[in-house]
């Protein structure tokens, strides 16, 4: 299987018996790949604005967006510049900065309370766009409902309730990340890697737009352009999602790449969507059969995340390379 379907989460939501049916088989199909775009409800409107404000704090001086970092949040919130994260495959750091983000919970919450690090106090650059956190906030909640909606079809394609996921991603730490990819002048013939080969610790995560192509997925040993038809969402699965289904929906792999010949630069903005920190990650009993053994041992959510941070090197005091 190679291709990236399309399919329609309202579809599975408000059509028939068999229009339900059509998407989870198209969903199960291709997420061989680890990638499926879907059609979706999200406010055009929301986007364009969410879009323009962080395009405006990107465009800032260095030292404007450096007012951002947040210190030991091992970039859970706040600004990560240039040159920092860096692929677990790859010991040459990303060219890309970000700007991350999540909707906070009560300070007395036993999450915050037992993984603060998980659940760092925001920090956004209010005071150089004014603004932009009711904005960023409401563009959080609103993609995170929609990969909550969307794991429902995941669900039910795995053998599960349809709610198998809601009360593990409740108040889970997802996580928004803005992310600007710099021009690079006198790109080679082959592109130049904006970002290394890499699959995300997650159990999904959605891309609602780009302002350039560049996104590539690895489909056996051969590299495919992921561009989303006009109005889609691309969704890709995590680790945790693999562990959780025993292997049976593989870890999206995949890169960023400048074409040869491009030399502007590209804006995206994804979702990591998280369970709790306190969830155990073993394969459910619906994906392990005498033909497809449990492959994966049990695993907290929280053991998993830190692992992946040390490696990516996003922890300031622990620097992988």
């Amino acid at each position: 299987m190679s291709d990236i379907l399309d399919v329609d989460l309202l579809a599975f939501e408000r059509g028939s018996s068999e229009q339900r049916r059509a998407v989870v088989d198209g969903v199960r199909r291709s997420l061989a790949t680890g990638f499926v775009y879907t059609r979706h409800d999200l406010s055009e409107d929301l986007l364009d604005t969410t879009y323009g404000m962080l395009r405006e704090f990107f465009e800032m001086p260095p030292e404007v967006k450096q007012r951002s970092v947040a210190p030991g949040a091992h970039g859970q919130t706040g600004y990560t510049g240039l040159l920092v994260e860096t692929a677990a495959s790859s010991d040459h750091p990303d060219w890309k900065e970000m700007l991350n983000w999540a909707s906070p919970i009560p300070s007395g919450h036993p999450l915050k309370a037992k993984f603060p690090t998980a659940y760092p106090d925001q920090v956004l650059p209010e005071d150089a766009v004014p603004g932009i956190t009711e904005v960023l906030y409401r563009f959080h909640d609103t993609i995170a409902d929609l990969q909550r909606r969307f794991l429902r079809v995941i669900a039910e394609g795995i053998g599960c309730h349809e709610t198998f996921f809601d009360d593990m991603v409740a108040d889970g730490p997802t996580l928004t990340r803005a992310i600007r990819y710099p021009s690079m002048r006198e790109v080679p013939a082959d592109g130049h890697v904006w970002a290394a080969e890499h699959g995300d610790i997650n159990l999904i995560t959605a891309l609602p737009r780009a302002t350039a192509p560049g996104l590539q997925v690895k489909v056996g040993d051969d590299w495919v352009d992921a561009v989303a038809p006009e109005g889609q969402v691309i969704i890709n699965t995590g680790i945790m999602l693999e562990r959780l289904t025993n292997g049976l929906i593989p870890i999206g792999w995949h890169r960023v790449v400048a074409a040869p010949g491009y030399e502007g630069e590209r804006y995206s903005v994804v979702q990591f969507c998280h369970p709790r920190p306190w969830t155990v990650l073993a394969p459910v009993p619906s994906c392990c059969t005498p033909e497809h053994p449990q492959r994966f041992s049990a695993i907290t959510a929280a053991d998993a995340l830190d692992e992946v941070l040390y490696q990516i090197n996003l922890v300031e005091t622990a620097r992988r390379v």
